[in-house]
């Protein structure tokens, strides 16, 4: 199985994704991250991916590997992330194969209604509870 976390700016976010799925899921599962930028890439896999791409190119032909998607939700909104989210990548990505879990994080340019605010931990690990269930993993 192959989990594809997407970040860009400063990949902070990224960072907490993947070392919550390295804490939480098996390690056989593979991480790939993708950055918009070479400082998300890189902070992402500090945090143990397996594998790191950076860029708008990098990520339309690598996405398309995750068997699941885990991101904030803006990079899926063109024009998102300061501009870094370009129209291709969020095209790219919202039309992946792999299953998609998109945290809800507002930008300064839109907000998210109706949605209860959680700690991101706990949004991750929401996500994350999700992917054991549809990949069929023990939850030991």
């Amino acid at each position: 199985m192959i989990i594809a976390v997407v970040d860009g700016m400063g990949g902070g976010i990224g960072a907490q994704i993947v070392t919550q799925l390295r804490q939480e899921l098996p390690l056989d599962v593979e991480i790939l991250a993708l950055g918009t930028n070479a400082i998300a890439t890189d902070k992402m896999m500090k945090a143990k991916a397996n594998r790191g791409a950076s860029g708008e190119n990098a990520i339309r032909v690598s996405i398309n590997m995750a068997d699941f998607i885990l991101a904030p939700i803006g990079v899926v909104i063109p024009n998102s992330m300061m501009g870094e989210i370009t129209p291709l990548i969020a095209e790219a990505i919202a039309g992946a194969r792999g299953y998609k879990l998109l945290l809800p994080i507002n930008q300064p340019h839109f907000e998210i209604v109706g949605i209860e605010w959680k700690a991101l931990t706990k949004q991750i690990s929401a996500a994350i509870a999700i992917i054991r269930e549809r990949a069929g993993l023990d939850s030991d």
